[in-house]
């Protein structure tokens, strides 16, 4: 087992300024491949000749990781501490990137292979189909080791007064990085797809881009490894926590504060990549024919996040951040509730201006979640990290309830129900009434969901 590092003297602050660095650039790392990951599904779709459902199993395989590796990555930080975890958690990332070498070799392709159940053919796919939602998996198992760790860790470097305002500045670069991603896919995998017309040869091109992420991973990998970094190993060390918590034989699921974190990171993932996933068509629909203007309109939603983090950051000094979250959750359903019953560029600016309301979310629950746990924070981390699986859920139903309304408000008019049409566009405004939810439970969390009981104070 590794070291236990005591904290600092008090004769000395400890400086932390290249430890957070180093864990800010990881931030990039996961957002960056959780946002290429989102826009590889119409690649998929392209390649392997997919309808939407079993193209979205590519978004699916991402964050099915998370509630299958979030809790495990926990116990593993108390095993051998944050810092090997993501050391461990880089070279899981590389395996999974160099598994698309193989997925998307030429010869698979083509070989098709039948899920079958008591004997009753339910869906055909081909063997590179399957072998690259098991790269996708492997890859997301990393990275939810890396985030699990990551994210505490930046909380624990510090006061606790600030690890809000520290999550949210790594966090910004967690945007900026998806932000990137948008034009790493358009350039280096979506571009110059004319050029080959056979579905081989288009998952041929997935290869090099891949090559190069595992090369960075690696190379970043052994940079975390033999970097000194505060090898926290006990959370108590840096942040005690109540006697309550201190408790070890007491289970994390009895911390509501936690649990329902965790509910709140489900939500807010799910609102986040569903009206990143809807722009395009949602543009579309409101008049705007141009992919590319659609494309950027997405890149500023993810911009508009990043600006919003760091702007949180700063605001931080002065105002609470459970208050925060609640006038940014409030502001969301303001936002969906204008785009719903709108029409044109007013709907299309009022559904991008929602990255701003979403900015400050995610690593404002994540901190207030982990609050006072002590030496259960990197299971608290673990439990939080499992609401990541609302990005594979709630888009689900998003996508389906706006087809149903769709479909019924095309019968009701005598239309016909086209993506980009009229009742395409209603059904996807009616459909904002899920992520309003979202956004209800999420204000409702910075209003009173992050109190720790009173058993947990005693």
């Amino acid at each position: 087992m590794a070291t236990q590092s005591k904290p600092a003297a008090a004769s000395g602050a400890p400086n932390y300024l290249v430890p957070f660095i180093i864990v800010t650039a990881l931030f990039g790392i996961f957002g960056f491949l959780t946002s290429l990951n989102n826009q590889l599904v119409n690649k998929m779709k392209e390649i392997f000749n997919l309808p939407h459902g079993p193209a979205m199993l590519a978004t699916a395989a991402w964050f099915f990781a998370y509630l299958v590796f979030s809790v495990p990555s926990g116990k593993l930080i108390e095993k051998v501490g944050y810092k090997r975890t993501m050391v461990i958690s880089l070279f899981i990332m590389v395996m999974g990137a160099l598994l698309f070498v193989p997925a998307t070799n030429a010869s698979f392709v083509n070989h098709m292979m039948a899920l079958t159940f008591h004997h009753v053919i339910l869906m055909t796919f081909s063997l590179s189909f399957l072998m690259t939602l098991i790269a996708i998996f492997v890859l997301a198992s990393g990275v939810t080791a890396l985030q699990t760790s990551a994210n505490p860790y930046v909380a624990i470097l510090g006061p606790e007064s600030s690890a809000s305002a520290r999550l949210n500045l790594a966090q910004a670069f967690n945007s900026g990085a998806s932000a990137v991603a948008g034009w790493f896919t358009a350039r280096f995998i979506l571009a110059d797809t004319t050029r080959v017309s056979d579905p081989a040869s288009q998952a041929h091109m997935l290869q090099m881009p891949y090559i190069y992420i595992a090369a960075g991973l690696m190379l970043l990998g052994f940079v975390v490894m033999f970097l000194h970094l505060p090898a926290v190993t006990r959370s108590e060390s840096y942040r005690p926590g109540t006697d309550s918590a201190a408790n070890k034989g007491r289970s994390i699921w009895s911390f509501s504060h936690t649990v329902l974190g965790m509910v709140g990171i489900f939500f807010y993932v799910g609102v986040e990549i569903s009206l990143a996933a809807i722009i395009i068509q949602y543009c579309q629909a409101q008049g705007i024919s141009s992919v590319e203007i659609a494309g950027f309109l997405v890149t500023l939603y993810y911009l508009f996040i990043m600006a919003g983090r760091f702007l949180g950051s700063f605001l931080m000094k002065w105002i609470k951040e459970q208050k925060m979250l609640v006038v940014l959750g409030i502001f969301g359903v303001a936002l969906l509730l204008v785009s719903m019953f709108t029409e044109g560029q007013v709907a299309i600016w009022s559904l991008v201006l929602c990255g701003l309301a979403n900015s400050i979310m995610y690593p404002t629950i994540f901190t207030l979640g982990i609050a006072e746990l002590g030496p259960l924070t990197s299971k608290g981390s673990g439990v939080i990290t499992i609401g990541n699986v609302g990005g594979a859920v709630i888009p689900f139903l998003f996508g389906a309830l706006a087809d149903v309304i769709g479909k019924h408000y095309a019968i009701a008019h005598n239309l016909q129900y086209v993506s980009g049409g009229l009742a395409d566009k209603m059904g996807i405004q009616y459909a904002f009434i899920i992520p309003i939810v979202g956004y209800i439970f999420i204000a409702y969390y910075g209003l009173s969901g992050y109190k720790l009981a009173r058993a947990d104070k005693a």
